[in-house]
């Protein structure tokens, strides 16, 4: 695993995958059956056969696509980096391959590059441009991967060499700098093809991350599973894939939204425990974001305008004695932020033996007092009267700056 990851990566802590393909224009249903699991493996758990699927690409003209709003409204969320789906499981191209004719700019009425159209909006807004690509499974190659079962019967590397290795190959040479290759689901693949395939991203571009799901530990950091967050700081880079509602493609049944305040404190809670948050928006078959995407986005966005020091460049704290519900740690140097999801009027934090400075609330600057305090156990602790939460303050974020660079705990008396 690559420990000395790219600044963007270390400063950028959040990012935003965008899963889009023809899975987008079944919505969750095909013929009267609703899928039960989430949106884009619909034509593995419905059985779909691979020409009655492929009929969905002349279907498919998202003409309502629109990479410009999606990247800009990513950078206003506080956003660094995005994450675009190139070829899903299903096996469909969503950029102009010429490798394969099944993709939106061949087999679709589309005739439009969206990966294209990212590379565009993510240089004009500034953001890193990434690159999903499933590597192993292909529902439409039949030597592909399918399942968790073994390659009996199958010559995956006739498909390896014939459609991966060429697509991987247009993705990072037609593109420009990409950031990130997001490789996902290695099933059985060899530690021999996934080093393979890692060692081709390094000599096409040495400066482009590979994600975790290449497989075999290879990977530059760790990819958690599918919206699990690591209970406490993990020892290396890592990064949480997660969703805004139940799905991951475009479902028109699944209206689970979750709240700004449980993306707000998954942000939080990730990047106390050192990760990255990849947040997941889904357009429909018409390439239309849902507006609560775009709601949430924008929610987020009012936080880290006024907060976005406590995240960005931030670092986890040592693991704190104490478990206090509702209270989370970010550091920079010389400072340290208290995210603060309790409405109360003051914090007592045990344990603290670094020597406050300056204390105040970090969205507006305002003072606060914060007293020093000896326990009848001799452990040096911190009382920090509170403000106030102004409307829709979801996480009052303190922010005390210290004499020491790094925040340091005492020994808990036991």
């Amino acid at each position: 695993m690559n420990q000395t990851l790219p600044q963007w990566w270390k400063d950028g802590k959040f990012g935003l995958f965008i899963h889009f393909g023809l899975y987008s224009v079944l919505a969750g249903e095909y013929k009267g059956v609703k899928t039960d699991n989430i949106a884009e493996w619909i034509m593995h758990d419905l059985d779909i056969p691979r020409e009655e699927y492929r009929k969905l690409s002349g279907q498919f003209n998202p003409v309502n696509f629109d990479a410009d709003r999606i990247v800009s409204s990513a950078r206003a969320a506080g956003m660094s980096y995005v994450v675009f789906t190139s070829k899903h499981h299903d096996g469909f191209a969503m950029y102009d391959s010429k490798v394969s004719s099944y993709s939106c700019m061949k087999a679709s009425p589309f005739s439009r590059d969206p990966l294209a159209e990212l590379r565009k909006a993510c240089d004009k807004y500034g953001l890193k441009l990434c690159i999903y690509y499933s590597q192993a499974q292909d529902w439409d190659e039949p030597d592909a991967c399918r399942d968790g079962h073994s390659g009996d019967g199958k010559d995956f590397d006739a498909y390896f060499y014939n459609k991966c290795i060429p697509q991987v190959k247009e993705l990072l040479t037609n593109y420009g700098e990409i950031g990130l290759m997001w490789f996902d689901t290695p099933m059985y693949m060899s530690r021999a093809r996934s080093t393979e395939l890692k060692e081709l991203v390094n000599s096409l571009q040495p400066d482009c991350l590979v994600s975790g799901r290449i497989g075999s530990g290879i990977g530059d950091y760790m990819t958690t599973g599918d919206n699990f967050i690591p209970l406490l700081p993990f020892n290396g880079p890592f990064e949480v894939p997660a969703t805004m509602n139940a799905t991951w493609g475009f479902n028109k049944y699944d209206q689970n939204w979750k709240s700004t305040e449980y993306l707000i404190r998954s942000l939080v809670k990730i990047v106390s425990r050192g990760g990255n948050y990849l947040l997941n928006i889904g357009p429909d078959g018409t390439g239309r974001v849902p507006e609560e995407s775009f709601k949430l986005l924008e929610e987020i966005g009012s936080f880290m305008k006024r907060n976005g020091d406590s995240i960005r460049s931030a670092s986890p704290v040592p693991v704190y004695p104490y478990d206090v519900e509702g209270i989370f740690f970010t550091t920079s140097p010389h400072r340290l932020y208290i995210h603060n999801f309790r409405d109360q009027e003051s914090l007592y934090l045990l344990n603290i033996a670094s020597k406050p400075l300056k204390c105040y609330r970090l969205s507006d600057g305002k003072p606060l007092e914060l007293k020093e305090r000896t326990t009848c156990e001799d452990d040096s602790s911190w009382l920090i009267s509170l403000p106030s939460r102004e409307k829709n303050e979801i996480n009052q974020v303190i922010c005390v700056e210290m004499e020491d660079e790094h925040v340091e705990f005492e020994s808990v008396h036991w």
